[in-house]
């Protein structure tokens, strides 16, 4: 993912810095007052894991988070407070997935590895501040920020582990998350076209303690999520 966003970085800087003076697409488009559009784009979703002390009996070696790739869509709409400013609100659908690696040691020394995937579809609806450069012809980079609620339309959080044959992680249903990233605009003769990518921050411990051998060793839990983005606003 850091690779994308250099190569992000570094195409729309390369953009910019060739384009010549010319006529501009969409000349009016600043001038209205609200624009909608949709987003597509794909996400790599992990876990700030922090784990309690270690007591003298544990038998737990080692905790393991393995990120992983998902994708989302969503709907966008903008309110332009001036030339510069605007305040975006992005309903988005984002199907996601975390996978979490349990290390167990036993006295005679005997390891065994417990892997438990923690999947996710959330509907966000993050409410952001962008800030977007003056226009360089067809181009401008903006960068955004703010806070997001989500719902995990697949959380676990009413599920009773005694009554599964695995116990599972529990996570909340309703969490609050901040919200920051860089994008670039490009105006095109019919269409608004950006590239965008943004990092998502859970605020709020997610984890659902319910004493089981997985979850008791665990002391927070919160979910983060990068995420790249192509938007298409009219």
């Amino acid at each position: 993912m850091r690779n994308l966003i250099l190569t992000i970085l570094l195409f729309s800087s390369c953009f910019a810095f060739s384009q010549k003076i010319k006529v501009e697409n969409l000349q009016r488009f600043d001038q209205k007052k609200v624009h909608f559009g949709f987003s597509l784009g794909i996400n790599n979703g992990g876990f700030s894991l922090h784990r309690k002390p270690i007591g003298v009996q544990d038998s737990l070696a080692n905790i393991e988070v393995i990120n992983q790739s998902g994708f989302n869509l969503g709907i966008v709409s903008e309110i332009h407070l001036n030339q510069y400013f605007g305040i975006r609100f992005l309903p988005t659908l984002v199907f996601g997935q975390r996978n979490l690696d349990f290390t167990f040691v036993d006295p005679t020394g005997d390891v065994e590895v417990v892997q438990r995937v923690v999947e996710s579809t959330y509907l966000d609806f993050p409410i952001l501040m962008k800030y977007r450069s003056a226009r360089l012809n067809n181009f401008a980079a903006y960068v955004i920020g703010g806070v997001k609620y989500s719902i995990d339309l697949a959380s676990n959080e009413d599920v009773n582990n005694e009554d599964i044959p695995e116990s599972i992680i529990k996570l909340k249903q309703n969490t609050y998350s901040a919200e920051v990233g860089i994008g670039a605009d490009f105006f095109l003769p019919y269409f608004k076209f950006a590239i965008e990518a943004k990092m998502s921050y859970t605020l709020d411990d997610a984890l659902i303690p319910d004493n089981t051998e997985l979850s008791t060793p665990i002391d927070r839990i919160l979910p983060k999520m990068f995420f790249v983005t192509f938007l298409f606003e009219g």
